[in-house]
């Protein structure tokens, strides 16, 4: 089975097909440089469901191939669930993570309460319409950045159960515990499913 992955992210793409592969070893997974589809993809969502479905559609309309696509994002309870839907432009729209990180850890500069979690919403878009999961990961916000393995807010979010951030543990450990490995273990089950 092919599918594109609906990203220009090479760390989350990366992890995609490390995850999935365990699963569905089968996948084809192609690339939007492969295809030749510039970026960034447009979100306009209010949610991560709506920019996942967004991405999706678009991205399938565009191929003809069944897409796959993803929206992520940091929830951090006494902000609100904010950055959530914006975490990626946290700090502005055209901002590095390590600006996105180090906003957020000013926000918190004085706050106890430093419970978070990591949340993706997959969505595979093809003939068949589309199908949304979701996956989450518990933690807290780390007091300082630590780590230099992983992308986006990985150096300051410490999961629970854990005393490392997740910038802190390699791919196997990190790719076992994550959000998208809950998220893509539904995905795998349903694909099993339906094309065994």
């Amino acid at each position: 089975m092919k599918l594109v992955l609906a990203t220009h992210n090479k760390g989350k793409a990366r992890e995609f097909e490390q995850i999935l592969s365990e699963f569905f070893p089968q996948i084809n997974l192609l690339s939007l440089d492969t295809l030749g589809i510039p970026g960034p993809l447009e979100e306009h969502g209010t949610t991560l469901e709506e920019n996942a479905i967004q991405k999706a559609i678009w991205v399938y309309k565009r191929t003809g191939i069944p897409s796959l696509s993803d929206d992520s994002g940091l929830e951090v309870d006494a902000l609100g669930g904010a950055p959530g839907v914006f975490s990626a432009r946290f700090a502005g729209p055209e901002a590095k993570a390590n600006e996105n990180n180090q906003k957020l850890l000013e926000c918190l500069a004085s706050i106890s309460d430093r419970r978070a979690r990591f949340k993706t919403v997959l969505c595979l878009a093809g003939p068949f319409g589309c199908r949304t999961w979701e996956g989450t990961l518990e933690g807290k916000i780390a007091p300082e950045l630590r780590g230099s393995m992983g992308f986006g807010y990985d150096p300051i979010f410490i999961p629970n159960n854990d005393v490392r951030c997740l910038a802190e543990l390699n791919e196997k450990e990190k790719n076992r515990i994550s959000h998208r490995r809950e998220a893509l273990a539904k995905l795998a089950k349903h694909l099993v499913e339906e094309f065994r």
